[in-house]
């Protein structure tokens, strides 16, 4: 067993507040690396089940939905470590990692459609950059990102750049707006400079053989509940309680409560709490087929958890920066589920991909900016062999559509439907295509708030200053140099936050660095060099 913090006892309690990805990881941590016992394990979530941001539920009578869904690619270290641990529903002996690799290897991504074009279908774009864009985009790998603190994309980038089709590629793989932060925005380039070369075509990007609930949660909580881990749902923390001496903070009591009963948790020095700050997809609302997704505003969500928290010190962050936003930090997706393959199949034969082996389809002259993924069916563990299953979303949810003249957030599925049937030309096939589709739209109050400008100090560290028993994990922690909006870096929190809480003698993972990398620097400048044509076919 490895050696741990002399804090530490035998009865030593260990609480997650939050039931996404990153209490889950650091779940699996503290059993696996930690040596601790899962019964000693208590994750707390206000949701009727866990998985935060990674959800897929659904029928094919009720229709199917998921959120979003994370991207992913081979330098996710720390993720594919933690699921080598976990094997997959299907299969005791093999890990859910190798599962994705293997899965990977069979179905490849590589876009033929990667833009369409009033109607048409553009592969492999060009990037569409000027000389002076492509020199802004070197010289801004190169800058230190204490220089780019509270800065926007478009303070920096000229208006040119942003009519580009790198940008509109860009913007929405990884769903950045103008008004986000430059900072994150270089954190991606140097993340993801090794995908330079193939990213017109969406090349080296992985998928999960289902969607990701399905794929990583269910298998995950398995795991976590043969280990011994308890899980209490459809319960909030209302309120944490800390005391300050001597230059030291401790959290001394959870509160907590459900439908029926409030309560509380006393913390003692020798336990240990992990606290998943602040949610993307908090105040989620789903519409239907007929009615559009209506707002909604959580008396008990996580930002207001975190204002309490960080209303005890300035080293606990200012979830503000975050969440004082919605119209600059919103966007809407769709699940659609079909009964008629008709349009799968077409969608095959016009984009040239198989379903799963194209990724984002994205609409060029669309007024809502809208995308499309069709992934490899089935996508749902559930999902009967006669029915198929896609998503999209639309990354301005303010602005009118092309057919249907209403923002996106205030349209139904159908609608949206119907925007889709125009921008693809097939407004008289969509009658039969759509015949029994379930379109489910969602709108997301902050599922990119994590992008928003920032400056030193807005996101904590993840065992702030002084901390002495609690650690906190997820999007809106401080990891240097890797990337929000990934399971990698809620991952990475709650191994730092494992490791270092419990004073493990173990090597954290060292983070992917391409920018050091001579060969994979080449590769991307000629890339750059030539705007994208260097891997057109």
């Amino acid at each position: 067993m490895p050696p741990h913090s002399d804090a530490l006892t035998a009865d030593s309690q260990f609480s997650l507040v939050g039931g996404g990805i990153a209490s889950l990881a650091a779940a699996a941590l503290l059993i696996r690396d930690g040596g601790i016992s899962g019964s000693r394990i208590q994750i707390f979530e206000q949701l009727n089940r866990v998985g935060g941001s990674l959800d897929g539920q659904g029928s094919p009578v009720s229709g199917y939905l998921i959120r979003g869904g994370r991207m992913f690619e081979r330098h996710f270290a720390c993720t594919f470590d933690l699921f080598r641990s976990i094997p997959t529903l299907q299969d005791p002996r093999q890990s859910v990692t190798d599962q994705i690799l293997r899965f990977n290897q069979r179905v490849v991504t590589s876009s033929r459609c990667r833009l369409v074009h009033a109607g048409t279908r553009r592969e492999a774009p060009e990037f569409g950059l000027s000389l002076q864009d492509r020199w802004n985009l070197m010289v801004l790998s190169a800058r230190a990102e204490a220089q780019l603190a509270g800065r926007r994309i478009d303070e920096y980038f000229s208006p040119s750049f942003f009519q580009s089709e790198f940008w509109l590629m860009w913007s929405t793989m990884f769903a950045f707006q103008t008004w986000h932060s430059l900072a994150e925005f270089r954190r991606y380039l140097r993340r993801f400079i090794h995908l330079l070369p193939g990213f017109n075509r969406l090349e080296g990007i992985l998928r999960t053989v289902w969607n990701q609930y399905d794929a990583l949660i269910l298998p995950l909580t398995r795991w976590l509940t043969e280990h011994g881990v308890h899980f209490q749902t459809d319960t909030h923390i209302a309120r944490v309680d800390f005391s300050h001496q001597a230059g030291s903070t401790a959290i001394t009591r959870l509160h907590w409560a459900d439908a029926q009963t409030e309560s509380r948790i006393d913390i003692r020095p020798n336990d240990r709490v992990f606290i998943t700050l602040g949610s993307m997809t908090a105040d989620s609302s789903v519409g239907s087929h007929q009615a559009a997704p209506q707002p909604r505003n959580s008396p008990h969500s996580a930002w207001t958890l975190w204002r309490q928290i960080a209303a005890e010190s300035p080293r606990f962050g200012r979830p503000e920066r975050f969440c004082s936003k919605p119209d600059q930090t919103n966007w809407v997706s769709f699940t659609v589920t079909l009964k008629n393959p008709g349009f799968f199949q077409f969608m095959e034969r016009w984009t040239g991909n198989a379903a799963g082996t194209g990724g984002l389809v994205t609409f060029q002259n669309s007024g809502w900016c809208l995308s499309v993924v069709f992934a490899h069916q089935p996508h749902f563990l559930n999902q009967p062999p006669d029915v198929q299953v896609f998503w999209g979303y639309g990354l301005f949810s303010d602005r009118p559509g092309d057919h249907v003249r209403k923002p996106l957030r205030e349209c139904t599925g159908a609608e949206i439907l119907a925007e889709l049937a125009h921008h693809l030309r097939i407004p008289d096939q969509a009658s039969r295509f759509f015949e029994q589709a379930i379109c489910l739209p969602c709108l997301m109050p902050y599922i990119t708030s994590q992008f928003q400008p920032r400056v030193p100090g807005d996101r904590p560290a993840v065992i702030p200053e002084g901390a002495a028993n609690f650690a906190f994990l997820g999007q809106f922690c401080e990891l240097p140099d890797d990337t929000v909006f990934t399971v990698e870096y809620s991952v990475r929190t709650a191994q730092r936050a494992v490791y270092r809480l419990l004073n493990l003698a173990l090597p954290e993972t060292p983070l992917y660095r391409g920018t050091s990398d001579p060969l994979v620097m080449a590769r991307s400048g000629w890339t750059l060099l030539t705007n994208g044509r260097s891997r057109r076919s």
